[in-house]
């Protein structure tokens, strides 16, 4: 639709000024029909070209820099007559977050140059939290840095008091195993909200945890609780096949149900589910389906089969072979696209009722005593997004209930500010 849109957005720009010589009141009218087509399906449009630039962002190797740019213009050409440019700043951010946390994006230099066209179209305030996501990645570099010192520190300690590293702590002896840990502290606020994963995680792993956790409660305030996003985390295997060994990078969740076949040939779905303690089976079964039934196949299915099935068996794969060294094992869909998008057009709906309360309440706190038609005209000038009447009279009613607001008595179109 994007592709299609900008054809029609050039075709346009050249009738306008080969048959209209870039008539200004055509130009105009023009200006005025294209921004109507392209809002028609409400907030499609916004999710689309959020999507398309993803898509230019995550495979722009091989393509020169002034191509790049010039497809990220013509993108925010069209993003100009979006009008709900909150929906597209939700999914832009959705799938910032993939991009680098999961290491997808195909250059920083591109990511950033995105960023100073948004900036400089739509203001700070537009950017500042896909800014603060930037800043939490360089900022998380500088803090593992400072912990890998400090844990450097504690290993000599525990190697002289001991004077061998057979005795050191519980919490040294995951190095032995080779297991290399990157932590990425990321602020709330500036992030996309992601559904957490429970997992039952292997000692090893639960000693990093640990000496993380106690490295940074000392180095950094207090107040600032740490939360882990195994549904965000990613792992990067040693795997060995009669045909050869492996690099397999896989998600947490792929990791840990690959470590459980190290003392098992043979495993059933329940077995696995209850060893990993996932509770949420359809990310279990999208997992397991990527391992068995995808194109890097690990694992073997039995029964074979499209789907998981909770008396499904699943067994190491002696048999795999693939000429890489290092392979990415994607997880597979399940249709979960429609609700994944839903989830994010439900986060913006409360994000607009939020922004809708607070510029009421900033216009009413200023002014005391307004009527209805003036705090619309003051409110809408606020907002990013269109809004209709209905939308602004419920959230004052509910303003209203909550006693932040109350209707003049003598005229109930003028609304009085609660201090």
């Amino acid at each position: 639709m994007v592709d299609r849109l900008l054809q029609l957005k050039a075709q346009l720009d050249e009738v306008l000024t080969n048959a209209f010589n870039n008539s200004p009141v055509f130009a105009d009218q023009l200006t005025s029909a294209f921004q109507s087509a392209v809002n028609s399906r409400s907030n499609k449009p916004a999710e689309l070209v959020a999507k398309y630039i993803d898509a230019k962002l995550r495979s722009s190797k091989g393509v020169g820099e002034g191509e790049l740019e010039a497809d990220l213009d013509r993108a925010l050409v069209l993003f100009g007559y979006i009008q709900g440019k909150d929906v597209f700043e939700a999914f832009y951010k959705k799938d910032l977050a993939k991009r680098l946390l999961l290491g997808r994006s195909a250059s920083m230099d591109a990511e950033k140059l995105m960023i100073s066209k948004l900036k400089a179209g739509c203001g700070g305030n537009f950017t500042a939290n896909i800014e603060g996501m930037f800043r939490d990645m360089d900022v998380a570099s500088e803090t593992m840095e400072l912990f890998q010192r400090h844990y450097n520190r504690v290993k000599r300690a525990s190697q002289q008091q001991d004077g061998s590293t057979d005795d050191a702590p519980a919490s040294m002896s995951s190095v032995a195993s080779g297991i290399d840990v990157q932590v990425t502290v990321l602020t709330q606020a500036h992030w996309p909200t992601q559904a957490m994963l429970e997992l039952n995680l292997p000692t090893e792993l639960v000693h990093w945890q640990t000496m993380f956790k106690d490295f940074y409660s000392k180095h950094y305030s207090s107040y600032r609780q740490l939360v882990w996003q195994h549904s965000m985390s990613t792992a990067m295997l040693r795997a060995n096949f009669p045909k050869g060994a492996k690099e397999l990078s896989v998600s947490l969740l792929q990791a840990l149900v690959l470590l459980l076949f190290n003392d098992a040939d043979e495993l059933s779905y329940e077995a696995i589910k209850e060893q990993l303690g996932v509770k949420n089976e359809r990310e279990l079964q999208r997992t397991l389906l990527s391992l068995s039934v995808g194109k890097v196949r690990v694992l073997t299915k039995i029964p074979k089969g499209p789907d998981v099935k909770l008396t499904d068996v699943f067994s190491y794969n002696s048999a795999f072979s693939n000429p890489l060294l290092r392979i990415k094992v994607n997880n597979i869909q399940l249709k979960e696209t429609h609700e994944e998008n839903a989830k994010t057009n439900a986060e913006v709906v409360q994000e607009r009722q939020h922004a809708i309360d607070a510029a009421i309440v900033r216009v009413m706190k200023m002014r005391k005593t307004l009527a209805h038609k003036l705090l619309v005209q003051e409110v809408i000038t606020q907002l990013r997004f269109q809004l209709t009447n209905a939308d602004l009279k419920r959230r004052i009613d509910n303003l209203i209930e909550r006693e932040f607001l109350e209707r003049s008595s003598a005229d109930s179109q003028v609304y009085n500010y609660l201090a």
